[in-house]
């Protein structure tokens, strides 16, 4: 009897006393981003900066990964899901919501970048001077490029500039469809997922991306060819965003805070930016096993594309100069800092 009243009153003590947290942790970060778990950035970054941050706050700062849109969406939406809290951290382009971050186009003109740690580097001192008021909803990780763009097409290929006219070419930006239009090109606007269907339905006759996203999305089983360009700018690249929302932020203690600043900023950016380098081997490896066709424009072919590519930089510097921006600066101060970067 005397047990049964003992039992009976611990169970009210365990009733009454206030729950405990299951764990110790602050705050579980949902992470939301558009491509496969195995992809270079997935894999290589974005999972490793989480667990160098919850190693680095003891615990405390822990993460749920969720690869491919697992939180529903489109990748268009991730900017929005992460300012609104739908997710706490998100990567994503700003390019997929045309015309709404228009000083990241500066990277995106025809032949601006050179490798992606150096231009990632240089994307970094290019937020802080110019895009800040752009991202003023969310807490910036790391803002970086991939490395140089190229086009990837079925049959025989594009060995120049004729070879382009009408054909109807995957593009992930606006800056960047422009380019290919003033090129000949048919640019057909998507988000890099869709184009392994957009290609296997004929949608598309080809796309242009860098080699480090072709080898989780099969894009050389798909084509025939992939032509690069001679000199040390590439084709193109696409500007990314890493970002926190900034109520998960402001919500954390001080030194939680600091342990996500002291893994945000350039060295961050430099870092998926050499992720993002590191990546394009494996792509271009299978591609030249399966025996495609590589073609690399020569330096006068390549200097036919950049004279006939030169209207897309003076229409952005003009549009910029209507909003109000120094448009000629920005683009100035981008080369300067990717050539800085570049040199050393």
């Amino acid at each position: 009897m005397k047990r049964a009243v003992f039992a009976f009153a611990a169970a009210a003590v365990a009733l009454a006393a206030p729950a405990l947290p299951a764990s110790a942790q602050d705050a579980v970060l949902k992470i939301h981003q558009f491509l496969p778990a195995p992809a270079p950035v997935p894999k290589n970054f974005i999972v490793p900066w989480a667990e160098k941050v919850k190693e680095e706050s003891g615990g405390r700062i822990d993460y749920e990964f969720y690869p491919s849109m697992q939180l529903g969406g489109a990748p268009p939406a991730l900017y929005d899901q992460v300012r609104d809290g739908v997710a706490d951290v998100i990567w994503t382009l700003p390019g997929y919501t045309p015309g709404r971050f228009p000083g990241t186009e500066a990277f995106e003109l025809p032949f601006m970048p050179t490798n992606a740690e150096a231009t990632s580097q240089a994307a970094w001192d290019y937020y802080e001077k110019y895009l800040q008021d752009e991202f003023e909803d969310v807490k910036v990780i790391a803002v970086h490029t991939h490395g140089p763009g190229l086009i990837h097409a079925k049959g025989d290929g594009v060995e120049s500039l004729e070879d382009l006219q009408g054909m109807k070419l995957r593009g992930p930006t606006r800056m960047v469809n422009k380019m290919l239009e003033s090129l000949g090109a048919t640019p057909v606007g998507m988000p890099v997922p869709a184009v392994p269907e957009s290609l296997s339905k004929g949608v598309i006759d080809g796309t242009v991306i860098p080699w480090e996203v072709t080898a989780p999305l099969k894009v050389a089983e798909l084509v025939d060819s992939h032509t690069s360009f001679s000199g040390d700018r590439g084709f193109y690249t696409s500007f990314f965003i890493f970002a926190m929302n900034k109520d998960t932020y402001d919500a954390l203690p001080d030194d939680l805070k600091k342990v996500i600043d002291d893994n945000s900023g350039r060295e961050t950016s430099k870092w998926v930016g050499r992720v993002m380098d590191e990546g394009d081997a494996p792509g271009l490896k299978i591609a030249t096993e399966r025996g495609n066709k590589m073609i690399v424009l020569d330096e006068a072919e390549t200097a036919r594309w950049k004279e006939a590519a030169q209207p897309v930089i003076d229409g952005w510097i003009a549009e910029m100069n209507e909003k109000g921006m120094d448009g000629q600066a920005m683009y100035d101060d981008a080369k300067a800092m990717i050539e800085q970067y570049s040199s050393n």
